[in-house]
């Protein structure tokens, strides 16, 4: 029997290789060696510090009250599918239907339906690295394998060799998977560079998944370039986003892909065998948001901006620090000297100054040295870490 004293500890004899070999979350790792201290300042997760707002939760819990508790539209109600066509012709001025629009539970199940839609085992995703571990994971869980492209680094900024990318390219790669703002680098593509790789896509034949899920956190103009300014009818484009970031819903859970019509009900299959949809009084919320959030998108760009400038400048001043200001996103992927083991580094600095940080090395090749900080919170929390960072780098 098992019980609260149990040593039961079965091997997993059974158990796929694909499943067995899913790797530890290295931003997972440090958390669970620094969580619930005192005085923490955790800069290690990708979301900010304020909750959702009363207006969202409102409307979700409206319809829970309301009864809305049954099966739902496995690709979405409508409308919040429409509203979400509307979100698009609102900041992108691209027009889609219903149609191209399926509600996913997150952006990360967006992501490996875009993986699931696109590839068979054996088969290449091209990505550009450092990336988000989660998006290579989510690969090899499908069974593809995920190609690292690593952008490079110089005079403290990212950029992307679009020809080296090309070279990448084998018989086997059906896929392009390309997150712009970058989640952790801040690098952001250009149009150019998004007209070329459409280009690279068509030659080859091959798919675009597009991950703009920072495409407003974007600190130069209103919005990052994206897909949807330079493609054709004729690409193979698939859009994975999430009300996570946005609208201060990253617990909610919540996502949509954006694909062309005939790929809608591979999507719908793909979502109905997996979780069969997202909870009706969820997606309720998540109208609400998407239609009359848009001054709480602002605003978080905004507090991400402040905090940006906060956190960068300061570290930046101790001549520490090659990492310049990103131009979009959420986190700085901060270069300091001395540091070239970057998980140890982590813990180092947690231990010494209550500042969390997630290590460079789990998000892969070109990130061994570098450590990831999330700056979308209070700018007077920004502050201090800047101050404490700013004090142990100094002292390095």
């Amino acid at each position: 029997m098992i019980g609260a004293r149990s040593t039961y500890n079965p091997k997993p004899a059974g158990l796929s290789e694909r499943a067995m070999q899913t790797p530890t979350s290295g931003i997972g790792e440090i958390v669970a060696y620094a969580r619930g201290r005192e005085n923490l300042l955790p800069l290690w997760i990708g979301e900010g510090d304020l909750p959702t707002p009363g207006f969202v939760n409102r409307a979700a819990s409206d319809a829970l009250l309301a009864g809305e508790t049954f099966y739902t539209w496995t690709q979405g109600i409508p409308e919040l599918r429409d509203a979400i066509t509307r979100y698009y012709e609102r900041v992108f001025s691209a027009r889609m239907s219903r149609e191209n629009i399926f509600v996913t539970g997150s952006g990360m199940q967006a992501i490996v339906l875009a993986v699931n839609a696109t590839t068979s085992p054996g088969d290449e995703i091209v990505y550009l690295s450092p990336a988000w571990p989660n998006v290579v994971a989510a690969m090899g869980v499908s069974g593809a394998k995920g190609v690292p492209m690593t952008l490079d680094f110089g005079d403290g900024r990212w950029s992307l060799d679009v020809g080296r990318l090309e070279a990448s390219i084998t018989p086997r790669t059906k896929a392009l998977f390309v997150n712009t703002p970058s989640n952790p680098t801040g690098w952001t593509a250009t149009s150019d560079d998004l007209r070329q790789l459409c280009d690279i896509a068509r030659r080859h034949g091959l798919w675009i998944i597009a991950d703009e899920i920072y495409a407003q956190y974007y600190y130069p103009a209103r919005r990052a370039p994206s897909f949807l300014d330079v493609m054709t009818d004729e690409d193979s484009i698939i859009f994975a986003n999430s009300f996570s970031k946005n609208w201060s819903m990253t617990g909610w859970r919540v996502g949509w892909v954006a694909v062309p019509r005939a790929v809608g009900q591979t999507s719908q299959n793909l979502i109905q065998y997996s979780t069969s949809g997202v909870a009706q009084f969820m997606q309720k919320g998540a109208l609400a948001a998407i239609d009359h959030g848009d001054d709480v998108v602002q605003q978080n760009v905004e507090r991400a901006r402040t905090s940006r400038d906060i956190l960068c400048e300061a570290l930046l001043a101790t001549n520490r620090v090659e990492t310049l200001k990103p131009d979009g996103g959420l986190y700085a992927f901060l270069k300091i000297d001395g540091v070239a083991d970057s998980r140890e580094a982590a813990r180092r600095i947690v231990d010494a100054t209550g500042v969390g940080l997630a290590p460079g090395s789990a998000f892969g090749p070109g990130g061994q040295a570098f450590l990831r900080a999330c700056f979308l919170r209070d700018p007077s929390q920004i502050a201090d870490a800047a101050e404490r960072l700013s004090y142990y780098i100094r002292g390095m």
